[in-house]
């Protein structure tokens, strides 16, 4: 009776942080979908981070109420309300670990020279239509950064240079009065002079990969907990199964 007892207890503390870890699921999924930085755009693989989002959606609210439900059948000492929860947390443990395997695929993606190559062959220049081009001179002009790496990005291997034969680098790359407010260029000629003061040179990828590090960092912490909580949950939800009559 003790033992029987004690593993109610436990069911309802697993349960819980199941409930807790479906909320936090939730909150996370939504940022990840809404993407607050804008980051999204200039990545041409961020399907892979909206469908990640998404799952933690699903899997958030889902959770949210199986958290109630093994709660539900631990108080009424229900064997199929517990074969159910535990065979509903096992489908979302399989659903999570796809979420982690998508998030780790997207975490290989953070690197220099996959960013410059994704750079230099979708870029098209200062007055593109198409959002990757607009994300990124948003982003040049906002953070007064040029490209991946500099100006270099820019070179005889770029689109932007079949495109622009005769222009080093977009006018993104150029320093302004005021980034954030007017965003008029100081002086064009001199800023493809490359003179001094007049070309932002240091490149954007540090701010990039700290930002896009966020996703990867908070949705991994989070989904691992929830994949332990769920693990004792189903155990104590197999072994209340076994001992009511």
């Amino acid at each position: 009776m003790g033992v029987l007892l004690f593993m109610k207890y436990m069911m309802f503390l697993f349960n819980a942080l199941i409930f807790l870890g479906g909320i936090c699921l939730l909150g996370v999924g939504i940022w990840i979908v809404v993407d607050p930085d804008g980051f999204q755009n200039i990545f041409t693989s961020s399907p892979l981070l909206s469908a990640g989002g998404y799952i933690l959606l699903f899997v958030g609210l889902a959770l949210s109420l199986l958290g109630f439900l093994g709660c539900f059948g631990a108080i009424r000492q229900s064997k199929p309300l517990l074969l159910l929860f535990f065979i509903l947390v096992l489908l979302m443990f399989i659903v999570e670990l796809v979420g982690v395997i998508m998030a780790l695929t997207f975490q290989k993606l953070i690197n220099e020279n996959h960013f410059r190559t994704e750079l230099q062959t979708h870029y098209k220049g200062d007055n593109s239509s198409e959002v990757f081009s607009q994300s990124w001179n948003a982003i040049m002009i906002a953070m007064s950064c040029c490209g991946i790496s500099g100006l270099g990005d820019f070179a005889n291997n770029s689109y932007y240079h079949d495109l622009y034969p005769s222009a080093a680098w977009p006018e993104a790359c150029c320093t302004r009065e005021d980034p954030v407010i007017s965003g008029v260029v100081k002086d064009r000629q001199k800023c493809m002079g490359n003179t001094p003061g007049y070309t932002n040179n240091q490149g954007c990828f540090i701010t990039i990969a700290k930002s896009l590090q966020k996703y990867v960092s908070i949705t991994g912490a989070v989904g691992f907990g929830v994949l332990g909580t769920e693990m004792f949950a189903m155990f104590f939800a197999l072994c209340l199964y076994y001992n009511f009559d």
